[in-house]
Parts: structure tokens; C-alpha cells; sequence
């Protein structure tokens, strides 16, 4: 007997997910786009031209605009929407989801408003129901063209863990499970501001070594944030954490670190933001992160710098002179 899995969204991520769920024989896939001639545009080219162009979608996936034949027989959903449009979305179409199917979430960041997690927005919006927070270092671009990748599947509950697992591996995409799903989306969201920190790095032209400090010094910073709201510290050196920021900060894919490499050459956020197709879901969590360590008394300086140069037009080398002038401590 066949499982269907709709995906909500129609982002890259959404569509390498797609290609993934449709090479198990055993599962067919719908893609929910909120756009009708977006929706059309991929299910008659079988192409997602805006955001993966030239990756060709298997012919079992089936994308529309319209929600009651995506979700008809369906016994997963698929989160794929950016976080700060994740509540506004499912509070419009959750009078279809009144079924208590289980979700999967590929999401990573923080709503600002609530500093809510995906996965506690979605049973907030939808109910109680059961979430998996699937993450880890896996571009979409990488996914669609199956190039090799490893994530992991987080959730309490170990055996719906394993069917997520299961549902998304291949010989191409390995999938472990964790059953911290706080630390998971705490590392998938914490990781995109410390990008936006590697890039500017990168737009500063300060090299390998500056990176590398920086990175080492953020998943600290990470860490230290997550484990103050109930995550384990050894998710921050699995996949979810160490592995999702490798990728984020060194990937020409990574938006995040493209917005800090442009800031770094003398953009502002405006001008960028004004000119990007995805959503760089790190700008938006410097701010929570920020304001919530500030209310918490957590220290993370490479976070408030960070959020200076995003909201209070602080100078990338002015942020940079206040990180290397700090006290000097032990590591």
C-alpha cells in the first residue's frame, strides 16, 4: 500500500524534498503551491525555474494551487514554509488540515513575535499533533541534484522518528534519528546568524583564519543559547549543529552567509533584501536571539554584532573591532 506525503510550499527546499519522497516506489507526493500560476508553471514544465533551474521533477509529483486535492489521502505533511509566514500560512488553510496527520518540518529559524520554535507554532496553529524537525548541513540545490548528503530526523517520539527515516532516505540521502528536537531547532535556527557573520568576514576579505574563528566561536555561542532552553549540548556537535554551520558558512548557496558577504562589501540590508528570490531566515532570527539573550543575560557577542550591523547600521569593520577588542579570557 502506497503513503502520500503533501508538501507545503513550493521553495527549493520544498522541491528537493519532493524529488527525495518520490524515489521510494511505495510513496506519492503532492506539492502544495499558494500560487496557481506558479503551481502550474512547475506541474506542466516539471521544473521549478525560479529557484532550482534545470532539476527536473519526477513525473509522479503532483503541484497545485489546490489544497483539498493536495491533501486528499495524504498521511504526512511536509512543513517547507520560512518561519516568519509559517503561523500567518496554516492559520489560512488550517481549516483543511483538520485531519491529525503528522509533520515533518524542514523549517530553520525562530519566530520574532513569540521566539516559538517551527515545531511549537505548528501544533499551536494546528493542534496537538506529532512533529519531526528533519535538518542538518543540506542544501537544496545539492539535494535536487543528488549529490550525497546526511541529516537527521528529531523527535520525542523515537518511532515516528524512524518513519521519518525512513520516508526520506536514500542511497544518496542518509538520514539518522535524534530525539532532541529542541536542540535540532534551536542548532537549524542559531547556525543562519552565525553564516551572516562568515560571510561579512568573507566580504571584508579577512580570510581563512577569521572564519574559522568564527565558526568555532559561534557554535559556542550556539550552545550556549540552545542548552539555556532545554537542548543537549552534544546535538550542537552532530549534524544539526556543527554540520548544518560548516555548510551554511562556507556554501555559495548559503543565503545567509550571502547577505553578510554583501553587508561586508558595503550593501545595506535594504538594497539586499530588495533583490533576493529566498528568504534569508538569519536576519530575522539575529533579532530574537539578540533580544532574547539581552532579556536572559546570555552572552553572545558574535550574535549582538551581528544584529548591530543589521539593525543599527553599525560599520562590518566597526563590528569587527569590537569582537577582537574584547577582555581577554581563557577559551
Amino acid at each position: 500500500m502506497s503513503t502520500k506525503i503533501t508538501i507545503l510550499g513550493s521553495g527549493a527546499m520544498a522541491t528537493a524534498c519532493s524529488i527525495l519522497l518520490a524515489e521510494h516506489d511505495d510513496q506519492e507526493v503532492a506539492i502544495w503551491a499558494r500560487n496557481p500560476t506558479f503551481a502550474e508553471q512547475i506541474q506542466s514544465t516539471r521544473e521549478n525555474k525560479r529557484l532550482l533551474p534545470g532539476v527536473r521533477l519526477p513525473d509522479k509529483v503532483q503541484v497545485t494551487a489546490d489544497l483539498a486535492q493536495a491533501l486528499d489521502g495524504a498521511s504526512f505533511l511536509v512543513a517547507a514554509i520560512p518561519t516568519q509566514f509559517l503561523r500567518s500560512t496554516l492559520n489560512e488553510i488550517r481549516g483543511y488540515l483538520t485531519l491529525n496527520r503528522p509533520v515533518v518540518s524542514v523549517i530553520k529559524g525562530l519566530e520574532n513575535e513569540t521566539f516559538q520554535r517551527p515545531s511549537e507554532i505548528i501544533t499551536e496553529a494546528l493542534g496537538s499533533r506529532a512533529v519531526v524537525a528533519l535538518s542538518g548541513p543540506s542544501h537544496a540545490e545539492e539535494i535536487a541534484r543528488r549529490l550525497p548528503a546526511t541529516v537527521v530526523a528529531a523527535s520525542g517520539d523515537l518511532g515516528l522518528a524512524r518513519q521519518v527515516q525512513k520516508m526520506f532516505n536514500t542511497e544518496r540521502f542518509r538520514v539518522y534519528t535524534n530525539l532532541d528536537l529542541i536542540g535540532v531547532e534551536m542548532a537549524a535556527a542559531l547556525k543562519n546568524v552565525i553564516a551572516i557573520a562568515a560571510g561579512i568576514s568573507d566580504g571584508l576579505g579577512f580570510g581563512d583564519n577569521a572564519k574559522s574563528a568564527l565558526m568555532t566561536r559561534g557554535l559556542v555561542e550556539m550552545t550556549r543559547f540552545g542548552t539555556r532552553f532545554g537542548a543537549e549540548a552534544s546535538t550542537f556537535t552532530g549534524l544539526a549543529g556543527m554540520g548544518d554551520l560548516i555548510t551554511t558558512c562556507v556554501s555559495p548557496y548559503g543565503r545567509n552567509r550571502s547577505v553578510g558577504e554583501r553587508l561586508g562589501k558595503g550593501e545595506t540590508l535594504d538594497q539586499i533584501l530588495a533583490t533576493m528570490a529566498a528568504v534569508a531566515e538569519g536576519v530575522a532570527t539575529a533579532k530574537s536571539v539578540f533580544e532574547v539573550s539581552e532579556q536572559e543575560g546570555i552572552e553572545m557577542p558574535i550574535t549582538s554584532e551581528v544584529y548591530r550591523v543589521l539593525f543599527e547600521r553599525k560599520s562590518p569593520a566597526a563590528a569587527t573591532h569590537s569582537l577582537m577588542l574584547r577582555p581577554l579570557r581563557a577559551e
